[in-house]
């Protein structure tokens, strides 16, 4: 009888360990597949230079974000839109695309100018440069900023913006009708009262600001280099695209009590702007 209970009180105990071994399994089970996968961010950098002649050298630079998290196609291809041809997103397929893209900047530089060079009038550098940085990431937009510079003679540089916001749920490119509905005409008045009210050194006689008196252009169109943060749209233009080269490249900021009623019910409910 004394037997009959030990055998009972062990498989008693053993059920019980069993049960508990099953029931933390179950939950590590839960927990792991409600657990968002970790978004990781990584990068590629190239720079060289090379000495063509005495009075010519070149320099190429590149950094690149790597984002081992995306594995949609189409998207890969909006984010790396600056290099064509690119199909493998990884970062040792970005950083060999990135040693070719070098490789041809040296190689069609140097063929293009041998009938010029010998005219230049004192030693120069010439370059090409390519940054990728990201402005902001969570889970339904990551924003990206892209600026390529490059010189080749001449009073100065030049370099220019690209803005990008992407939608991490759908896959794409966010585009301006995206977020809101309000006209185009409307939005350049705004854009257009706001552009004195942003930082510059342009002044009037009365020490005022008067970032409009460096305007090329009558009218701000809005354009596709936008991103946003809890207060405003920002447009970001480049030289020469509203203004001279003097004024640099110029970010009008748009609120969004001045979006309130025209914007997308999705992306506001998003953004928590409703």
């Amino acid at each position: 009888m004394k037997k009959t209970v030990l055998f009972f009180g062990v498989l008693a105990s053993l059920f019980f360990v069993s049960c508990k071994k099953e029931k933390k399994t179950t939950e590590e089970s839960v927990t792991s597949a409600q657990s968002p996968e970790k978004f990781v961010i990584d990068s590629v950098s190239v720079e060289d230079s090379t000495k063509i002649s005495d009075k010519l050298a070149l320099e190429y630079s590149s950094d690149v974000l790597v984002y081992p998290s995306v594995k949609d196609k189409a998207l890969l291809d909006s984010i790396y839109f600056i290099y064509k041809g690119i199909t493998d997103f990884s970062k040792k397929g970005l950083q060999d695309f990135l040693q070719k893209d070098k490789t041809d900047y040296f190689t069609e530089t140097k063929n293009q100018s041998k009938e010029w060079i010998a005219d230049l009038n004192y030693p120069q550098t010439w370059n090409t440069s390519f940054k990728m940085s990201q402005i902001s990431q969570n889970e339904n937009f990551l924003q990206i900023e892209y600026l390529s510079s490059a010189y080749e003679g001449g009073a100065h540089d030049n370099y220019w913006f690209s803005n990008r916001v992407f939608d991490l749920k759908n896959n794409k490119k966010l585009v301006l009708s995206d977020i809101t509905t309000m006209p185009s005409a409307k939005l350049s008045q705004i854009l257009r009262k706001n552009m004195d009210n942003i930082h510059s050194g342009t002044t009037d006689s009365k020490g005022e600001v008067k970032n409009s008196d460096m305007l090329l252009v009558d009218v701000i169109p809005p354009n596709e280099n936008f991103y946003f943060d809890e207060k405003n749209l920002y447009f970001h233009y480049s030289p020469y695209e509203i203004a001279a080269f003097a004024a640099g490249d110029i970010t009008i900021p748009v609120s969004w009590i001045d979006l309130k009623e025209t914007l997308k019910p999705d992306f506001a409910q998003k953004m928590n702007l409703q």
